[in-house]
């Protein structure tokens, strides 16, 4: 069996939000390494993030990291410069959705909601843009959505669309102020993804009927995911900055 174009080879990759053994990050966390990088993974519980780094191998690491509170993440980015030296890519993929209306939407939500998809991705990439400025080299890919897009999805309430919406707009205003250090900053926008957030919330023949409404006609995978950091991350995206990659299987087309 060949082996894969190495293109993360000497790279080294920080994933937050990346312990789930079902989620997206992880599987990132996956790719890349199979593709050369050494990876980080940040989550919220120390001892999974390193259990999920050492399932890849043990070159990679993991630490604890709340990504709504800055100290946390410098102190995340600290411990990953001194075991590495240098950050190559940041993957901003942290977040949690609530499927509520709007009149059900609480001060305490709303916080909780835009502290760990918006708030999270800032405080990260100010805790890492010091390391890639100082580089003069970086690539920054962050975690929108669909339903940033169009206004709401199937499991995420306005203010999870709120949230996602802010990244694509923090995402575009950063690759504008960080082009002259040749540091990159885009998004994926994700459509419905079959992982731990959506397990057991929608029925099988709710998933069919979404399914058959994609003109891929099927749901998404968090390898699906993973492909699109993977290429904007690496070098084949050297020119690409300030973008949002859909992968949505064509649920939202625009």
């Amino acid at each position: 069996m060949s082996q894969p174009n190495l293109i993360l080879e000497g790279k080294v990759a920080v994933i937050s939000g990346a312990a789930s053994p079902r989620g997206i990050g992880l599987a990132t966390a996956r790719m890349f390494a199979k593709y050369g990088a050494k990876v980080v993974i940040l989550d919220l519980d120390e001892k999974a993030s390193a259990e999920a780094a050492a399932s890849i191998g043990p070159e990679h690491r993991g630490f604890g990291c709340n990504v709504a509170d800055l100290d946390s993440c410098k102190s995340a980015a600290e411990r990953a410069i001194a075991e590495f030296g240098k950050i190559d890519i940041l993957i901003n993929n942290a977040g949690i959705t609530q499927p509520v209306k709007t009149q059900e939407i609480d001060p305490v939500s709303w916080e909780r909601i835009l502290d760990v998809n918006l708030r999270g991705v800032l405080y990260l990439s100010q805790a890492f843009l010091p390391q890639m400025k100082k580089q003069k080299a970086g690539s920054i890919v962050c975690m929108s959505s669909v339903s940033a897009q169009r206004g709401g999805g199937i499991l995420g309430g306005p203010h999870y669309s709120a949230a996602k919406a802010g990244v694509l707009g923090l995402a575009k205003a950063m690759a504008r102020e960080l082009g002259p250090d040749n540091i990159r900053v885009n998004c994926v926008a994700p459509g419905l993804i079959q992982t731990d957030i959506s397990a057991g919330k929608i029925t099988e023949d709710k998933k069919a009927e979404i399914a058959a409404s994609v003109p891929l006609c099927r749901l998404g995978f968090a390898d699906d995911v993973a492909a699109a950091y993977l290429y904007l991350a690496s070098d084949l995206s050297a020119y690409v900055t300030g973008h949002c990659l859909d992968v949505n299987g064509g649920m939202h087309i625009h």
